[in-house]
């Protein structure tokens, strides 16, 4: 019988070499910090969520206090289903347009791109329309059960056949995702964007197409705005270690066209306000109303934007370590949701009287 060697487990042969032990500890340790990180962030990530949802839950009933006016029954549910749709739009038509501007960096890994979130953000935007839907299908009233819904009537009416649109939109923008070809669901997007700015303006307005036209610039833009920088930042953070300068290029770029998208929002935005608060009274109608007072906070909320952004601007020109920038467009990214949580609120608000 041969005989049993010891091995270097066992302390046996002076020979043999020795199993190393830190790297097995330090493993553990590792992962643990990594997962640790990433609980943290993920924790942040629901309480912003969160926070955000609360704004056009409470916002409206807030914003009606005092002023005399009346509310639709389930405003706040209302408010936050087109939140989710617009979040949704701005989270695809984002991850599209920060896409094309990575293509322009030379050297770019975009092979190493962020996980994409387009089919997340249809599937919840496909819900909030689904919602959304059944809200007009109840005569703009929450459901309370099946029965109250009449759906073939949704064939029938203007609100109706666009809310059915877009929800068909986000069923074809989510398959588009999945698909080899994603960048398609840019065409899914524009009918929610047409149809989005449609509703916004019944016929029964005064010149409504003027107003719908303004309206898509200003929801187009704002979802190029809102979405293609959370898509930048994450491609800069991902990037941060392997490629440094080429998601600062990307950042570069987007900081570019960023201004004008700004500079588009601005014009639309104040159009569409003097078209529905004539400018004798509009400054009146900011403090009385509830949609003048969701208004002047969205638009307070937009200087603080535009301030983080030179901010990040100035650090991404000047500073010795362009990475610099990340920390104010990141804190500008907070701030745009919470403006697309008030602009939800503002089309569940009713639009004030003119005279």
């Amino acid at each position: 019988m041969s005989p049993i060697r010891p091995s270097a487990d066992t302390g046996g042969e002076a020979g043999a070499t020795p199993v190393a032990a830190t790297p097995a500890a330090a493993t553990p340790a590792a992962a643990t910090r990594v997962t640790a990180a990433g609980g943290g962030r993920a924790a942040v990530v629901l309480v912003l969520v969160a926070l955000a949802a609360l704004i056009p839950l409470l916002g409206p009933s807030t914003a009606l206090r005092g002023t005399g006016e009346a509310a639709a029954p389930g405003v706040g549910g209302i408010a936050l289903l087109r939140a989710v749709l617009f979040a949704a739009v701005c989270v695809s038509a984002g991850e599209l347009f920060a896409a094309r501007l990575a293509r322009r960096v030379p050297g770019a890994p975009l092979e190493d791109a962020p996980r994409s979130w387009a089919p997340v953000a249809a599937a919840a935007g496909f819900v909030a329309a689904l919602g959304l839907a059944s809200v007009v299908a109840t005569g703009n009233l929450l459901p309370r059960r099946l029965s109250d819904m009449d759906i073939g009537g949704l064939y029938q009416t203007r609100d109706g056949m666009l809310a059915l649109l877009v929800v068909n939109a986000f069923v074809v923008a989510g398959l588009c995702a999945l698909s080899r070809r994603p960048a398609t669901q840019v065409w899914p997007l524009a009918a929610v964007a047409v149809a989005e700015a449609l509703r916004a303006h019944p016929a029964t307005e005064d010149s409504p197409l003027i107003g719908s036209g303004l309206t898509l610039v200003h929801v187009t833009c704002a979802a190029l705005w809102v979405g293609g920088l959370l898509h930048v930042l994450r491609m800069l953070r991902r990037w941060r270690a392997t490629a440094p300068g080429e998601g600062i290029a990307v950042l570069g770029l987007y900081a570019r066209v960023a201004a004008l998208l700004f500079a588009a929002i601005t014009v639309t935005g104040v159009c569409s306000t003097l078209r529905r608060m004539p400018a004798g009274s509009v400054l009146e109608q900011l403090t009385t109303t509830a949609y003048g007072r969701t208004l002047l906070a969205k638009v307070l909320l937009v200087v603080a934007v535009a301030a983080l952004a030179l901010c990040a601007r100035r650090r991404l020109r000047r500073s010795s370590d362009p990475l610099t920038a990340y920390s104010p467009a990141r804190a500008e990214v907070v701030f745009l949701g919470t403006v697309v949580a008030l602009s939800a609120a503002l089309t569940a608000l009713p639009v004030p009287i003119r005279w």
